[in-house]
């Protein structure tokens, strides 16, 4: 099951572990629960810490397997064969059940500790679902912490009578108890916040606290981790107020274009950026939305928090990023995770031999169209230009397939739906004006970004496309204000331009600090002195 260099990978790790770990396998007599008992047996044969326990008779899923160590109240559990992405999900979870300690904040460690009730977490997953690991992982490590929190992951491909009794179309989706919790990527942070009432007014109440910043970052993307990383680096005081640290790039699949490093995943790369900020002194304030940009007559600017909080600082460097741009059609937002979707990697297989559609005929569309085309019956790629604009070797790919139909000058009108779930999609011939009804399971969004700015309309100067307009400095039209990445009027939206735009506007912050008659900046170094 597992090859030879991953087993010396995770032997490895598997010394690591303090106590007994026993896996308690839950199987019958199928094809995949002989896959599964060989999975665990290669598990087991790297350490004399792990051992197997095999049941056939009890009322568990099957095939799945639970995590366990003696005497203590744990509930994990894989329902399904946890490789491709959710690898790394059971080798954490075996080193947490034997006793290896988390890399979590202490403080979010102790507010999972003390949650009380019992919540029985279930999460759908997909094997090529980059987002589905954080979800599943937070899980664990809460079930791992707390006897009242019991969590099962659940591979939606293998369990599809499941996936279809809860008309499950995007993954991860998570319920507690039986009932909805939420779906796409969660933090545990997230988790514990929606879990503890009274966590976001805690943390509201300690933020408006804090001393103004020389720099504060807003936004914790490629180039709000760059703009961190070059600002405390000066020795100043440098905050982090972010929605979601990590931003577009940990809704990214595979980076192959970031120079010095051929090949790595959005999450993973999101996970280096932070640990990367962490390693310097920088306050980051995770989950948080900005909802208004102020500027006194001193210079000193506020950026309100919808939390209720405020942030003051003698310089600011807004790098919101970006979303996906949606349709903006009756129906999109009906039908949202119930066919409408904007991830093919993470939801492309809940589709498996339907009938889809691609809306953009970009690289991110072509290069659904053909992912997607692998796994179903059929896919329509609806492209509103004239001819597709995806480079020329994704074009020739995506004419080698039979299952694919390319439509161009398409104007997409509406997504159609029984209520539940999506079930056509109507578009326009721009060309003859004909409408046409394409009978369908799902829709694929895949038509750009929107820079993340309407809060900043009339605060300062952004562009017919809603971008903050910036100079070569990376300063806006509001002075100690700096903007970096896809936020701003910067071409080429690329991690690798935005990280540049993030230490590009740190350093002209810096630079304004020590040039403006501003309150003298004062280094980390002296306020420790002092």
């Amino acid at each position: 099951m597992l090859d030879d260099d991953l087993k010396t990978q995770l032997a490895a790790y598997l010394e690591r572990l303090q106590r007994p770990v026993v896996l308690v396998a839950s199987l019958d007599d199928g094809d995949k629960s002989r896959e599964l008992l060989q999975l665990l047996e290669d598990i087991r044969a790297l350490s004399d810490k792990v051992s197997i326990e095999v049941r056939r008779d009890d009322d568990q899923r099957k095939p799945s397997f639970a995590i366990t160590t003696p005497g203590e109240d744990i509930d994990v559990r894989f329902a399904g064969i946890p490789l491709g992405h959710e690898f790394t999900s059971l080798v954490l979870a075996l080193l947490q059940v034997g006793g290896h300690p988390s890399k979590a904040a202490p403080e979010l460690l102790d507010q999972v500790r003390a949650l009380q009730g019992e919540y029985r977490f279930e999460t759908y997953f997909s094997l090529s679902c980059q987002n589905c690991p954080d979800v599943v992982q937070a899980l664990n490590l809460a079930a791992v912490l707390n006897p009242g929190i019991h969590h099962v992951a659940i591979d939606g491909a293998l369990f599809q009578a499941e996936v279809e009794a809860r008309e499950i179309l995007s993954v991860p989706s998570v319920y507690l108890n039986g009932e909805l919790f939420d779906q796409g990527r969660m933090s545990l942070e997230q988790i514990v916040a929606k879990l503890d009432t009274g966590a976001a007014a805690r943390k509201a109440s300690a933020i408006a606290a804090k001393a103004p910043f020389d720099v504060l970052v807003v936004g914790g993307g490629p180039a709000g981790a760059a703009a961190a990383v070059y600002a405390a680096r000066k020795g100043i005081r440098t905050g982090v107020v972010a929605e979601r640290f990590g931003g577009q790039v940990l809704d990214t699949m595979a980076i192959e274009n970031f120079v010095s490093v051929q090949e790595t995943e959005g999450p993973k790369l999101a996970a280096q950026m932070e640990q990367h900020v962490r390693q310097y002194e920088v306050d980051i304030m995770n989950l948080q939305r900005a909802q208004a940009l102020e500027q006194d007559a001193d210079g000193i600017t506020t950026v309100k928090l919808e939390s209720g909080a405020s942030l003051r600082a003698r310089t600011v460097v807004l790098s919101t990023g970006a979303r996906w741009r949606q349709m903006g059609v009756p129906g999109e937002d009906q039908y949202r995770n119930k066919g409408v979707a904007y991830c093919p990697h993470c939801d492309g297989p809940l589709f498996k031999g339907k009938r889809v559609a691609v809306i953009g005929g970009g690289n991110s569309g072509v290069e659904a169209a053909i992912d997607l085309a692998g796994l179903t019956a059929h896919v329509t790629l609806i492209e509103f230009d004239d001819r597709l604009r995806a480079d020329e070797v994704l074009q020739r790919k995506l004419r080698s397939l039979g299952n694919v139909r390319v439509i161009t000058s398409g104007q997409t009108l509406e997504v159609h739906g029984d209520g539940s779930r999506v079930n056509a999609l109507s578009y326009r011939d721009r060309v003859g004006g004909d409408v046409h009804r394409v009978e369908l399971e799902g829709v694929f969004v895949q038509i750009g970004l929107l820079p993340n700015t309407e809060w900043l309309k009339g605060t300062l100067q952004l562009s017919q496309r809603g971008e903050i307009e910036v100079d070569a400095a990376g300063r806006t039209s509001l002075p100690g204000v700096f903007a970096a990445g896809d936020a701003t009027t910067t071409p080429y939206k690329q991690i690798v331009t935005a990280m540049g735009d993030g230490a590009k506007a740190a350093l002209s912050a810096f630079d304004h600090l020590i040039r403006t008659s501003s309150p003298a900046v004062e280094t980390n170094a002296e306020v420790k002195a002092a």
